[in-house]
């Protein structure tokens, strides 16, 4: 591990890179009108209850206009930074939020949700790296907390391929869906995720 790999790589390898694309999706500033297709997904109870530990109450376009509004141009950088997903042919696909930041301490978190048409085409992972990207390389942030339903093996999969670690599990601490799950805690150091990079810009 080397942050002159970094430097190398991140300056040097394109004079026209845009930090924000990757090869599948791109990120954004949040717009109103995307409050359109988060409103319909709240309809996916399954997605919302792994994403939220639990199951929310019907919202109308109304309240989920007023969420939106809130992270439209990135108004507060203290509580957090939401960015849209869309992938490269121009839809929006999700969104991803990075959060919990603690500048004294170097630590953050984010949450990720891709909408149900969009799902499994890779768009995931690429949004997680160019926020984690960001965090690290722009912030000077030094590791990353995250966490998911214990069983909920396609979450940790997605961790796992970006470098994270399990570092315990917090037992029967989330209760949906009539059972008592674990929290499964879940972290990620700037040096474990530069040699994933390294080794993930290699198999491109």
């Amino acid at each position: 591990m080397s942050n002159e790999w970094c430097s190398r790589y991140f300056i040097f390898k394109d004079m026209d890179f845009d930090f924000w694309k990757g090869d599948r999706v791109q990120l954004r500033a949040m717009k109103e009108s995307d409050a359109l297709l988060r409103n319909e997904e709240t309809r996916d109870s399954n997605g919302f209850r792994l994403m939220n530990w639990g199951v929310e109450a019907p919202k109308s376009l109304e309240m989920d206009k007023a969420d939106v509004a809130e992270w439209v141009d990135f108004k507060d950088f203290e509580k957090g930074l939401m960015f849209a997903i869309d992938n490269l042919e121009g839809e929006h696909v999700g969104a991803i939020y990075l959060n919990s930041i603690d500048m004294k301490n170097g630590t953050f978190s984010f949450g990720i949700r891709i909408y149900r048409p969009f799902r499994n085409n890779g768009y995931a992972q690429e949004a997680i790296r160019i926020v984690l990207r960001y965090a690290f390389f722009e912030q000077r942030l030094q590791k990353c907390n995250s966490g998911c339903i214990e069983g909920n093996l396609a979450s940790q999969k997605m961790h796992e391929n970006v470098g994270f670690v399990v570092e315990g599990s917090v037992r029967r601490s989330i209760y949906m869906n009539g059972h008592y799950y674990n929290d499964l805690k879940l972290g990620l150091t700037v040096e474990e995720f530069v040699e994933n990079e390294k080794a993930y810009s290699d198999s491109k």
